[in-house]
């Protein structure tokens, strides 16, 4: 598949860090580690490819995105790029096991046969960053994150993994980033929470949090988000439409983090949901539109396995939403009254 020479729609522009210009819209690579089905290899790397055509230009991926098969596919499509036309965030806190039994607990369909080692520490992060550079087929790296140090992933052996974390891998990325082999570090999580305390420990560029920022749920509204702005942390947002319910609506199976939806959230997304409809919006639309609002946000990071995908994504931040929208979600309720919303 060809790269168009020009984006004939540009993406916007997200908001400025480490002398990084995301994209508004970055790619997201965990699909491509065949998350929930066996892609097909040359349409993995169209789709890749079909986004930079389109003008996003921040893809994410880590190691445990299918075992290393994300990276592996990124990698081979971005080799048909200027290196320096990409921004490139992976992650560390896992390593793969090369000949090692499989089991068959990674949680993806498919991917590759190097069962993943969760490990923290110093050399395990520059372990894990050099299995990155060979996969990615580069010599650095732009955002270098530390991955899934929260409740969601660890229970209990939390509060382990962030000493881990903080005495070993924080160090390993303040190094690389010192070095220049990295240009931004910081944490990839599921929980406000977590942001909260990796931002009062140490010196971080960015972080991404996955699905507690939203349209339907807005918990890091009162703490994280504020912190965010007074140190000058760029926040990358992933899981915004709360693992699909805010993309297929509140439909019979319609999955909330990763699981059936309960009563309670089908109930609230068919609230929100005709709110949007009494406005002619769309609901993954109005998604897309509230996140891209508040002014802690860099980039809003979307998977896709098809250049369909893609291009329909970008389709839906091309559209307005109206002001009323907003007002008529508060007033009933639906959205928390001090968020951020588009402007007129």
């Amino acid at each position: 598949m060809a790269n168009a020479a020009a984006p004939s729609s540009p993406v916007p522009p997200g908001r400025p860090f480490a002398g990084l210009i995301p994209s508004l819209i970055g790619f997201g690579g965990a699909p491509l580690g065949d998350l929930y089905v066996h892609l097909d290899e040359v349409t993995a790397q169209d789709t890749v490819r079909a986004a930079l055509a389109a003008g996003i230009n921040l893809v994410d991926t880590s190691p445990l995105y299918g075992h290393g098969l994300s990276e592996h596919r990124i990698g081979a499509a971005l080799r048909s790029v200027p290196r320096d036309s990409v921004i490139i965030s992976t992650k560390v806190g896992r390593w793969m096991a090369a000949g090692q039994p499989t089991g068959d607990g990674s949680g993806y369909a498919g991917g590759l046969p190097h069962p993943a080692v969760i490990d923290y520490s110093y050399d395990g992060a520059m372990r894990s960053f050099e299995q990155s550079l060979l996969r990615l087929g580069t010599d650095h790296i732009d955002i270098l994150l530390i991955h899934d140090v929260d409740i969601w992933t660890h229970g209990d052996r939390m509060e382990q993994r962030f000493s881990e974390a903080m005495d070993g891998a924080y160090r390993a990325l303040e190094r690389l980033r010192a070095s220049g082999a990295v240009k931004a570090i910081g944490v990839g999580v599921n929980e406000a929470e977590m942001c909260v305390r990796f931002a009062r420990s140490g010196d971080f560029d960015v972080m991404m949090l996955a699905g507690r920022y939203s349209l339907l749920e807005q918990g890091a509204l009162p703490e994280f988000l504020p912190l965010a702005l007074e140190k000058k942390i760029a926040v990358m947002l992933a899981g915004v439409f709360n693992s699909g319910i805010l993309a297929t609506g509140a439909r019979p199976g319609a999955f909330y983090n990763y699981k059936p939806a309960p009563p309670e959230v089908l109930a609230r997304v068919a609230r929100i949901e005709a709110v949007c409809a009494s406005h002619g919006v769309a609901l993954p639309q109005a998604a897309l539109a509230f996140c891209a609002a508040h002014p802690a946000v860099a980039t809003i990071v979307l998977g896709a396995v098809t250049p369909q995908e893609v291009a329909r994504n970008l389709d839906l931040v091309a559209r307005p939403v109206p002001a009323a929208l907003w007002r008529d979600l508060k007033a009933e309720g639906l959205l928390a009254e001090e968020a951020p919303v588009p402007e007129a």
